[in-house]
């Protein structure tokens, strides 16, 4: 992918996928969970179901996506942290949200 004029050479970008496997999908405490651990890194992450795509940072954007049992989502991270951001969003689904 070409670099933006305004990205640095120690940004990464990347795109994954993800399934939900929690018995009640992405709900409010996990889509609280979710946002709250996003926020704490620089990159831009969004997530994507389907033809939806939210900024990942907005509670109400996550919620919008109704991501039940078995959904796929697709997370793309630009930025410096963006590996780690990646995961620890992988380590909360592995998790099941500790649900």
């Amino acid at each position: 992918m070409p670099k933006r004029s305004d990205q640095t050479d120690s940004e990464s970008h990347m795109v994954k996928k993800i399934k939900v496997e929690n018995k009640l999908g992405l709900h409010a405490r996990p889509a609280a969970l979710l946002v709250q651990t996003i926020s704490r890194y620089e990159s831009d992450i969004t997530v994507t179901k389907g033809t939806k795509k939210v900024n990942a940072k907005s509670i109400m954007g996550v919620m919008m996506l109704a991501a039940g049992p078995n959904s796929i989502l697709t997370f793309e991270l630009l930025g410096p942290d963006a590996e780690q951001a990646w995961a620890d969003i992988e380590d909360l689904f592995k998790r099941n949200f500790d649900e």
